[in-house]
């Protein structure tokens, strides 16, 4: 009866991966090509797989659920803040086989109980992967933000528009800061007003130093003056705030990296005897209080995360 249910188990679990491989190259991982057939060569007649289109059908149903929500983890403006270039039900499928694989490789290597926490730390992993996109392309954004400043100044010396010099400015640039410039041309160009398009940058990129630009490029066009001089101005002010935030970072490197240390090492303490000793990893796994001590550990570990967080980065 239990070789039965064994081997019933296991059949399942090789029918998941099979199907988590099939996903992750047929349906994550397919290419996708930047213009549709359609424009690329409109006299062949477009012809597409079932794979395809039910892969289509899903990802439009999957964005037009998340359009009427508006808010959530997985959004149009929160991808926009990571740099990502694919729409959010493209992602969320992505999220989905993920775990889905997480799920099945954990049940193969350590059973039922890995499976299960591989699928929880799975999309908890994928959030905290988002976030350090994000955080990672703010900081790009920042120490980009100088010579953007000192390229407006220019063009407008040289006898351009400010628009003009945005869009200079653009395409000398490096991403990220290429790609919001190049955005800002593009809503101006089709109406929107130019003051909203540069708040919107400063919005999504979460950068105080651009909101002052936006700022005052819109109190100039109220009340008029030398922009050119404002904007170098505004840049030496800028560059002496990233000095002092890189001198800031220096000095808290040595905390952030204790906090990395302190977080990981009960986890890769607790793996590493799950390999080497079953036994001793089997009591947190098999019964109730080592469920409760896992509990415990990850309450506490959560508190401890957030208590460092707060204390190795600092505000100025």
């Amino acid at each position: 009866m239990t070789l039965t249910g064994d081997s019933g188990v296991f059949v399942l679990a090789l029918v998941l991966l099979y199907l988590a491989i099939f996903l992750v190259f047929g349906v994550a991982l397919r290419p996708n090509s930047g213009l549709p057939m359609s424009r690329r060569r409109p006299d062949v007649p477009t012809q597409s797989s079932p794979l395809t289109r039910l892969t289509d059908q899903a990802v439009g149903a999957l964005n037009k659920g998340l359009r009427k929500r508006g808010t959530g983890l997985l959004t149009q403006d929160r991808l926009d803040e990571c740099g990502l270039k694919k729409e959010p039900g493209d992602y969320l499928i992505m999220a989905g086989v993920i775990t889905l694989t997480a799920a099945v490789v954990g049940y193969f290597l350590a059973g039922l109980f890995a499976a299960v926490l591989l699928t929880l730390l799975a999309p908890l992993g994928l959030h905290v992967l988002l976030n350090f996109l994000a955080a990672r392309r703010r900081r790009q954004f920042d120490q980009q933000v100088p010579d953007t400043l000192q390229m407006f100044s220019g063009g407008l010396r040289a006898g351009h528009s400010l628009l003009r010099a945005v869009d200079a400015a653009g395409q000398e640039s490096q991403p990220p800061m290429s790609e919001e410039l190049g955005r800002i041309v593009n809503e101006t160009r089709i109406g929107r007003d130019l003051g909203e398009a540069l708040a919107d940058v400063a919005r999504r990129t979460q950068s105080e130093d651009f909101l002052s630009i936006s700022q005052a490029i819109e109190i100039h066009r109220e009340v008029g003056g030398d922009l050119a001089e404002v904007l170098d101005h505004l840049g030496d002010t800028v560059r002496d705030r990233n000095q002092v935030r890189g001198q800031i970072r220096a000095l808290s490197a040595e905390g952030r990296m204790s906090a990395i240390v302190l977080m990981a090492l009960p986890v890769l303490m607790f793996i590493g005897l799950t390999f080497f000793n079953e036994m001793y990893a089997r009591t947190f796994t098999s019964t109730l209080p080592g469920y409760l001590m896992i509990a415990a550990a990850v309450v506490l570990l959560t508190a401890g995360g957030f208590w460092l967080s707060r204390i190795v980065k600092p505000k100025f």
